[in-house]
């Protein structure tokens, strides 16, 4: 199975104030999301924030209560879920386990192309014309397993299958019917830590090669970083941030964003601006609030790798620190350790191994620890949780 050609390849889909309740709840509002034809979209949040319903609104598969759905610029919500031209993988495989490989594969491919007498068992043989539709059936079967490497898979039953080889058969039961678009509703959740590492990767080339629409839901970042085009992290209905992964990650519009994005995730620390440019966190001042009144209160964000035991003659900004413990992770190293202050404070430092071991031969990590702060990991919000510009780290007082 090829790249389509490039008048599908323009294909996208187009949600307009797309709201849903159930009952008292009130589960999406408003959504309004433009996703563009072969780009590979993560709808990524908590659970409970609304992704799922929205895919399933976009399959046909729940009803919205108000905007509407286009999928390759007409509207689709007269439509039935087999008429969208899309193609949903769900967390359970759903394989019939009485069928081989090819035959869950190919059920799509016989459902359109058969008549229900041609698929009955006790009559279908009579048909003069099902035997060459079923040729033409399982050889674009094995053509998807070919492309999926489950050739070698096809004569035998889901319970003969690892985990990873039925979501395969799973995505290519789905990329038979040839869709417009690819539904993905957390479809590595149920495999374990090492093969998921493997599917995201497989999925991401499969996507490079279809040049397919991908939406896909999880609530893991990591699948939504790695894979995406773009990202749109979703809670309590609403989309808090779209934009590519570099775009969370870098430049978190909230705290709220700034908090899901990481692994580990960031230090949050509060303070109040001087207003001279600077802010004051348990007496310790970052020179990073340009333009900020003084009194202001304010959340400095600072990203675990973006902080570093510091030498002894660093002359930037340093937040003094209490080490509690260390964690050796083999490359990297996670320092934990609180702000040396009234508040006491969490802080989360990640730092590679030969940065570690530098640090202990100079005498940098005992239990009182400097730390220099790095500008490109550093982010600031005001009281109403959305972000400040931040000026380059220059020193502290």
């Amino acid at each position: 199975m090829g790249v389509r050609d490039s008048g599908r390849l323009a294909d996208g889909v187009v949600l307009s104030g797309i709201a849903k309740s159930f009952g008292p709840t009130r589960v999406l509002e408003a959504i309004d999301l433009a996703i563009e034809g072969g780009e590979f979209l993560t709808l990524v949040g908590p659970s409970g924030c609304g992704k799922s319903t929205l895919l399933r609104i976009i399959a046909g598969l729940e009803t919205a209560d108000a905007g509407s759905v286009a999928i390759g610029g007409r509207s689709v919500d007269h439509l039935r879920p087999d008429e969208r031209d899309v193609a949903m993988v769900f967390q359970s495989y759903a394989l019939y386990p009485h069928m081989t490989v090819a035959g869950n594969m190919a059920t799509p491919l016989e459902m359109r192309r058969l008549t229900l007498a041609e698929r009955l068992p006790l009559i279908r043989h009579l048909s003069p014309r099902r035997p060459r539709v079923m040729r033409g059936i399982m050889a674009e079967v094995r053509a998807v397993a070919e492309t999926l490497q489950i050739a070698h898979l096809l004569d035998r039953k889901p319970a003969q299958l690892s985990g990873g080889q039925r979501q395969r058969v799973a995505l290519g039961r789905a990329m038979v019917r040839r869709p417009r678009v690819f539904l993905m509703d957390e479809p590595l959740s149920n495999l374990d830590a090492a093969l998921r590492v493997h599917m995201r990767s497989e999925l991401a080339e499969l996507h490079a090669r279809l040049g397919i629409t991908f939406i896909y839901v999880t609530h893991d970042q990591v699948e939504a970083m790695t894979m995406s085009s773009r990202v749109a992290l979703m809670d309590q209905g609403r989309i808090l941030q779209l934009g590519t992964p570099a775009d969370l990650y870098d430049r978190p519009a909230t705290v709220a964003v700034a908090r899901f994005i990481g692994s580990p995730p960031i230090n949050l620390l509060e303070g109040e601006a001087d207003g001279t440019g600077g802010v004051r966190i348990d007496g310790m001042r970052l020179p990073i609030a340009p333009g900020v009144a003084a009194g202001t209160r304010v959340t400095v964000g600072i990203r675990p790798e973006a902080l570093h035991p510091a030498p002894a003659r660093h002359d930037g900004p340093v937040l003094r620190a209490r080490l509690k413990r260390a964690e050796n992770l083999g490359a990297e190293w996670m320092l934990h350790a609180t702000l040396a202050g009234a508040g006491d404070a969490p802080l989360v430092v990640r730092i590679t191994a030969a940065e570690h071991d530098a640090a202990a031969a100079a005498g940098l990590l005992g239990e009182d620890l400097a730390l220099a702060v790095s500008p490109a990991g550093t982010h600031l919000f005001g009281a109403d949780g959305a972000r400040i510009a931040v000026r380059r780290l220059a020193g502290a007082a």
